[in-house]
């Protein structure tokens, strides 16, 4: 089956940098999509970043602050998180999408981001 593990969340002081990871197992099909999403306490879970083949996209809350990444040939997501803000604080998710053969959505457990003013 496939999985999706998030690591790198951490307890940080605001303008500190973090790297999040999301390593899957269980396939050797290359996502069509993969990205971020985060929920904070009482709040829906919203989209952060997201990565295709050919683009990628932010949150208007995080551009010029975050850079998503993939290795290559790899079912593996990188989100690098410069000058955090108090704001950021959340449980950060990484998602995965494919298309072919068949449709599928895969979710992670999530990891704990805490950003201290």
């Amino acid at each position: 089956q496939v999985q999706l593990v998030e690591s790198g969340g951490d307890l940080v002081q605001a303008g500190e940098s973090l790297r999040l990871s999301c390593i899957s197992s269980g396939s050797k099909l290359r996502f069509d999509a993969m990205g971020w999403y985060r929920q904070a306490p009482g709040k829906e879970r919203e989209l952060v970043a997201a990565i295709t083949r050919g683009s990628t996209s932010y949150a208007d809350s995080v551009k010029g602050r975050f850079t998503i990444s993939r290795a290559n040939a790899k079912n593996t997501v990188y989100l690098q998180m410069n000058s955090l803000k108090p704001e950021d604080t959340a449980v950060y998710y990484c998602n995965a999408e494919q298309r072919h053969p068949y449709s599928a959505v895969y979710w992670g457990q999530g990891t704990q981001v805490t950003v201290s003013s």
